[in-house]
């Protein structure tokens, strides 16, 4: 534990760096009406708080800059109650597809961070509603309604015109074998094929079929990202293979679920500051996650990444306002 007057001066480093991206100096705190020491009682608490690890010392300054674990311990012990951001999002009757995306633009926003958003998983999806429609006597449109919002469109063109009476029972058909059915459930191709089938229906079957093939193998785990032109322009990385690094790591979806998945069984919101992350694009970045979806169940997560020197207290405030947001709109669904 700190003295009060050593959590004092670590706070201030935290946000003098945060701020200007430049090592704080004993003159720089010395000036702060908030802080009542003098330049040399200053100098002597801060090589205090060198020597416990929660400042570093560049070689070519006379400032200190907060380690890992001098964050760590702000995060946890120094943050200062800021107010809820007003993010501003109306996710009422909007598909999932578009709540995902305005929650992680919008995050990003506020926060100028790399903001990411993941869909709720595939196992979590069944089907609510098929339709037929004959948008042409050749033109057969099958519409397909998810438990989550989800809408996927498909338009088959024969080459003649399709009964009417064979779309309506294909409809009802459809309906009867596959609502309430997960997308990756092993079972949901088996559904379709039905041996008491007349060889017309059979095949009329067999032609729709794609649809809930393609629909279960393009309904996988998505990201949502925004922002990487904000972290870029707002924070200047001192190395830029940090910046590459990461945007590797965000090409490699797998790899990029796996942090997130973190966050899901964490009750509070999920912070992981510099080498505290296991992946080693993330070692000098800092990751702020909050995780939504229903009561009793979590679905995805909300989070934002950036350098280690970000704002705190809005990230952790705006990723949990995200999440509380989105889990309204997922408990509405539902």
């Amino acid at each position: 534990m700190l003295t009060p007057r050593q959590a004092l001066l670590l706070g201030k480093v935290v946000a003098g760096f945060s701020q200007t991206g430049q090592p704080v100096g004993s003159k720089t705190l010395a000036a702060d009406p908030e802080v009542t020491a003098g330049p040399s009682t200053i100098r002597n608490e801060l090589a205090v708080l060198e020597d416990r690890g929660l400042l570093a010392h560049p070689h070519t300054s006379a400032g200190r800059v907060p380690t890992d674990a001098g964050y760590r311990y702000y995060v946890d012990r120094l943050l200062p109650a800021a107010p809820a951001p007003e993010l501003g999002l109306s996710l009422v009757r909007r598909e999932v597809d578009d709540a995902m995306r305005m929650t992680t633009e919008t995050l990003s926003q506020v926060t100028n961070l790399l903001a990411i958003v993941t869909a709720p998983p595939l196992a979590t999806t069944t089907i609510r509603h098929i339709e037929l429609m004959l948008l042409q006597p050749q033109v057969l449109m099958v519409v397909v309604i998810t438990s989550t919002g989800g809408v996927s469109k498909r338009v088959f063109t024969f080459d003649g015109p399709v009964d009417a009476g064979l779309a309506d029972w294909a409809g009802s058909y459809l309906n009867e074998r596959l609502v309430g059915m997960g997308l990756g459930a092993r079972m949901l191709h088996s559904k379709l094929a039905d041996a008491s089938l007349d060889a017309t229906e059979r095949a009329f079957v067999a032609e729709l079929a794609p649809v809930f093939t393609e629909l279960a193998e393009t309904a996988e785990d998505t990201l949502y990202v925004d922002g990487a032109h904000r972290l870029v322009s707002e924070y200047r990385f001192q190395d830029v293979s940090q910046l590459n690094a990461l945007m590797e790591l965000l090409e490699r979806r797998v790899s990029m679920l796996g942090v997130l998945s973190a966050a899901l069984d964490t009750r509070n919101v999920y912070v992981r500051i510099g080498g505290e992350n296991r992946e080693p694009a993330l070692h000098s970045l800092a990751l702020v996650a909050g995780n939504y979806g229903l009561p009793q169940r979590n679905l995805g997560t909300v989070s934002v990444i950036g350098p280690t020197r970000m704002d705190y207290a809005r990230a952790i405030n705006s990723v949990r306002d995200a999440a509380h947001e989105l889990s309204r709109f997922i408990e509405e669904l539902y």
